[in-house]
C-alpha cells in the first residue's frame, strides 16, 4: 500500500479500490493539530478535489502534488466525510509543519473487530508528552483496544521527556531505568502515577531507535507493558557533560550511564526485539501476560 505524507498541510494518503473496479484517494492519517486537521479534514475523508480540479481516477502521489505549494497560501479541498457522509469544500493554509511531528490514525483489523491506534514519535523534544497524551486519549475515545508505539529512526531528543513519556504507560511504581554513576550504586527513576494507558502495546524500533527512544523501549518492555518488533537498536545510553575551556571550545566527558529496568547496559549493547515483524494480536497479549506472571512469581 503506497503511502504519501508530503502535502504540505499534514495528510498522509492511499489509494483505495472503489466499486467500479477503479481507485479513489482517501486520507490515511493526519497530522495532530495539522493545518489539515485544524480545518476539519478527518481520517478516512475520500479528496474529491483540489483547488476545483476533479482527482477522480487520480493517484495518492498526483493528489499529494497538487496540495503542495508556498508556505502561507491556501489550497481549496473538497472532501466527503466516512463513506456515505456529507460533502464539504475547506480552505487549508500550508505551513512548515513543526517538529515532532506526533504522527496518529486509527486502523481497523480482523475484518474491523479490534481498532488500533497508531502513534508515531519521530524526535522527543518539549512538546512530546503533550502531544502524546492528547493523541493516545483521542485514539481511546475512538475506540482503540492496542496501539503500536512507532521510534523507528527517532535518534532520541531529551532524555526527560523520554522518561516522562514512559511512565504514562507505567504503573505506580514501575522502575522507568537506572542512573549508575562513576562512583555511585544506580538510582532508580520510578513511575509516581497510574498510567494513562493499560492497553497492550507493540513498540516498533529499528537501528535509528536510540537514547530517549531506547529507554521509552526498555521501559515498557521490562514492565511487560509492551512488546518490541523490529530491528536491534543502536545502543546509547551514556549521560554526558559538557566543559567550556578558556579558549572557547569545550570537552564531553561522561559522567554515567543509563541501565534499563532490566539491568542491560544501554550503550555499546543496544535492546534486542521479541520479534522482527509485527505479530498477532492474540500472541502479544500472550506473551505480556506470561511476562506479567513471570514478573510476579
Amino acid at each position: 500500500m503506497a503511502r504519501y505524507d508530503m502535502t504540505g498541510i499534514g495528510l498522509n494518503l492511499r489509494e483505495v479500490p472503489d466499486s467500479n473496479g477503479g481507485f479513489k484517494v482517501k486520507v490515511l492519517g493526519i497530522l495532530l493539530d495539522g493545518p489539515a486537521h485544524t480545518a476539519g479534514i478527518k481520517q478516512g475523508d475520500e479528496i474529491l478535489s483540489v483547488n476545483d480540479m476533479d482527482v477522480k481516477g487520480a493517484s495518492a502521489f498526483e493528489v499529494s502534488s497538487l496540495l503542495q505549494g508556498p508556505t502561507e497560501t491556501s489550497v481549496i479541498i473538497k472532501v466527503k466525510h466516512d463513506n456515505c457522509g456529507p460533502v464539504q469544500t475547506v480552505s487549508v493554509q500550508r505551513q512548515l509543519v513543526a517538529k515532532p511531528p506526533v504522527f496518529y490514525r486509527l486502523e481497523q483489523i480482523d475484518n474491523g473487530a479490534t481498532s488500533v491506534g497508531y502513534v508515531r514519535l519521530k524526535e522527543f523534544n518539549a512538546l512530546a508528552k503533550k502531544d502524546i497524551v492528547i493523541a493516545m486519549q483521542r485514539l481511546q475515545n475512538l475506540g482503540a483496544s492496542c496501539f503500536v508505539l512507532d521510534l523507528r529512526d527517532n535518534f532520541g531528543g531529551l532524555v526527560q521527556a523520554g522518561i516522562e513519556i514512559a511512565k504514562l504507560f507505567l504503573d505506580k511504581g514501575d522502575t522507568v531505568l537506572y542512573v549508575a554513576g562513576r562512583d555511585q550504586s544506580p538510582n532508580a527513576v520510578v513511575a509516581e502515577t497510574s498510567p494513562l494507558v493499560t492497553a497492550p502495546v507493540i513498540v516498533m524500533v529499528n537501528h535509528n531507535t536510540a537514547s530517549a527512544s531506547e529507554i521509552v523501549a526498555s521501559a515498557l518492555h521490562d514492565n511487560c507493558k509492551a512488546v518490541l518488533v523490529g530491528e536491534k537498536t543502536y545502543g546509547k545510553g551514556l549521560i554526558q557533560s559538557v566543559f567550556e575551556l578558556n579558549d572557547g571550545s569545550g570537552v564531553a566527558v561522561t559522567i554515567g550511564k543509563y541501565v534499563t529496568p532490566g539491568h542491560l547496559d544501554i550503550n555499546g549493547n543496544g535492546i534486542e526485539p521479541d520479534y522482527p515483524n509485527i505479530p498477532r494480536w492474540s500472541k502479544v497479549a500472550e506473551r505480556l501476560s506470561t511476562c506479567n506472571i513471570s514478573r510476579q512469581g
